[in-house]
């Protein structure tokens, strides 16, 4: 074996790797604006069909004080909704866990609401609910489900040689819950969390369409609807590109929890540390 041949994948460093998981995707990121300005140059697109990425760009700093205000108020309602989701999805869980009539009960409207369309829902929540509170809800509806089924599956997966050593021991169901239950489930309600990060902005986006085709809205969701009806091309790419971002920083963000609260005991997170 010579100096220049690679190492093998399993004894390359943690930098190495860092840097591909960087340089890859910012790669095909450019060459994906460099094909796309191409497309639009050479075939003499106009801006209310195609906009260029450059047009793009120019539309998002020029409209930006009207897209970061609404950006706000998605991002706003999308937090709500996942802090509803959060909170409602890990407390009915632990009732599940504690009530198996409970959880036969109650689990087929949570199935219910999870299979059921947010876009055929937005409108009924329009007529019954406040504007706000209706954007909220269906953030909350999209985002709850991920956040149950994990929960509930992670509290259900507990090894049961270690549930009976806790009994063996005369544990008590609380001690049972607080000491093994709940760290063996963390990993899945994280999980969950970072799944309804996305769907509560889905949920929010959403909501807003149905408002903005009734004529209301300050969302992002609905600049985009606006944009469409005036054929705004460029400001509804821009809308898309600061939704995008914002989807990605979310993920990102909970991804990034997730793995400071597992890195020190959690193999998922110990793989990364290698």
């Amino acid at each position: 074996m010579n100096g220049l041949e690679p190492l093998p994948e399993g004894e390359r460093g943690p930098v190495d790797g860092r840097w591909q998981r960087i340089v890859w995707p910012v790669a095909v990121f450019v060459c994906g604006l460099i094909a796309w300005d191409l497309v639009v140059r050479l075939n003499g697109i106009p801006p209310y069909i195609l906009p260029g990425p450059l047009l793009v760009g120019r539309t998002l700093i020029a409209d930006w004080p009207v897209l970061s205000a609404s950006l706000g108020v998605t991002l706003l309602t999308a937090l709500q909704g996942f802090i509803a989701a959060a909170i409602g999805g890990v407390t009915l869980a632990l009732l599940f866990n504690q009530s198996k009539w409970l959880e036969y009960s109650l689990l087929p409207y949570a199935v219910v609401l999870q299979v059921t369309p947010v876009i055929a829902i937005a409108p009924l929540m329009l007529i019954y609910l406040p504007q706000e509170a209706a954007v909220v809800a269906c953030a909350w509806i999209v985002a709850f489900f991920p956040v149950l089924a994990n929960t509930t599956l992670g509290l259900n997966s507990v090894d049961r040689n270690l549930k009976g050593l806790f009994q063996l021991n005369g544990a008590s169901s609380w001690q049972t819950l607080r000491y093994l239950q709940l760290p063996s489930a963390l990993p899945y309600m994280l999980g969950g969390l970072r799944i309804a990060g996305g769907l509560s902005l889905i949920g929010a986006v959403a909501a807003e369409i149905a408002a903005g085709a009734a004529g209301a809205g300050s969302g992002l969701a609905y600049r985009i609807t606006e944009s469409g009806y005036r054929l705004n091309i460029p400001r509804m790419f821009a809308a898309l590109l600061l939704l995008s971002v914002a989807g990605i920083v979310i993920y990102m963000l909970l991804a990034l929890a997730s793995h400071l609260m597992l890195r020190r005991w959690h193999e998922s997170a110990l793989r990364k540390e290698k």
